[in-house]
């Protein structure tokens, strides 16, 4: 009986942070980033649950899509619990614990290619 709770609480807690990467990615829809994708890696790792990975252009645009994420998720009571890199680097990684966003410059992205890494990780999303 305590296997079933267990895994009926983690089913809920991974249900959870599916449905924060899917609302993370509804809010990047709404901004100038390309070539968005939430991918599920719980199964393969302990660092999270889900990775959102996405592009921009040039350094204002990736400052627009981590402010408009952390602003309207704060709005929420959503707070990321830390933020590594700036903009300028043309990467910056929001840990929301369960679910991590990276935003890439386009360069940047080709050459770390994660979703490479985590090629045996489901895409549960994609938006060009």
């Amino acid at each position: 009986m305590a296997d079933a709770v267990k895994g009926a609480t983690l089913d809920s807690e991974i249900f959870q942070s599916r449905e924060l990467a899917l609302l993370m990615a509804d809010l990047i829809a709404d901004t100038p980033a390309t070539d968005t994708r939430v991918i599920d890696i719980h199964e393969l790792s302990t660092i999270a649950d889900f990775f959102v990975i996405c592009s921009g252009e040039n350094e204002r645009q990736l400052r627009a899509i981590s402010r408009t994420l952390t602003d309207e998720l704060g709005e929420r009571d959503i707070h990321p619990l830390h933020i590594e890199g700036e903009p300028i680097s043309g990467w910056i990684l929001l840990d929301f614990n369960d679910v991590m966003v990276h935003v890439f410059d386009e360069e940047l992205r080709s050459f770390y290619r994660l979703e490479d890494r985590w090629a045996e990780a489901p895409v549960v999303v994609s938006i060009q």
